[in-house]
């Protein structure tokens, strides 16, 4: 995706950096009480404005939240197509979702956590996400996988190939990859490892491994 243009006039300028402290304001408010509980009239406080005047630049809490996504999405995406052009093969991939998850876990379980009440995300953000999974699906279909019964049911689905045409053993790769790996990390940043006696990042590393059979 090509780099975003910078606003053209001062007055531009102005509105981004207002749109911009508002979303730095309500990943605050995120971090402190989850997504569900984001107020813009208490962001409005905050920053010594009435609620009208910030309802000129976020007309809602979801127009914000669909903000909030399309943003952690984008730098997960960009993430990873940086990682794969510098030739990252899956192993690397997974030690890339890992370490941004582990930067920001609330931008992390905004996207890949439970579903904030009442919101729908427009059809947009998939269209994001899905620039993640294809990433993975070049990375497994470079990489040989054995065949599988489930591959054939997905090769009739192609419910996350989209336009981005692969074998169906390497989606049925990516998939196995992408969920197995998600249920580690979403444990570990929800704490759920704490006191086992164990460091979750071996315990990720050897998933990987698993996977990858590296």
């Amino acid at each position: 995706m090509p780099p975003t243009s910078p606003p053209s006039t001062p007055r531009a300028r102005y509105r981004a950096q207002v749109r911009d402290e508002i979303k730095s304001r309500a990943w605050e408010q995120i971090a402190g009480a989850g997504a569900s509980a984001l107020s813009l009239n208490a962001i409005a406080k905050q920053m010594g404005m009435s609620g009208p005047a910030l309802y000129r630049y976020f007309a809602n809490r979801d127009e914000l939240i669909t903000e909030l996504i399309r943003d952690a999405y984008r730098s997960l995406a960009d993430r990873c197509q940086a990682a794969a052009k510098a030739g990252t093969d899956l192993a690397g991939l997974a030690a890339t979702l890992r370490d941004w998850a582990l930067e920001d876990p609330q931008r992390y379980f905004l996207v890949y956590g439970t579903p904030v009440p009442g919101y729908q995300a427009p059809p947009d953000t998939t269209l994001i996400a899905s620039e993640i999974m294809a990433v993975l699906l070049d990375a497994a279909a470079s990489e040989e996988a054995p065949d599988d019964p489930f591959n054939a049911h997905i090769a009739e689905h192609r419910f996350w190939a989209g336009d981005h045409p692969a074998p169906a053993a390497a989606l049925h790769r990516a998939l196995t990859f992408w969920t197995r790996l998600h249920g580690v990390l979403s444990l570990e940043l929800a704490g759920h490892f704490t006191g086992m006696g164990f460091d979750p990042a071996e315990l990720y590393a050897a998933e990987t491994r698993s996977l990858t059979g590296s």
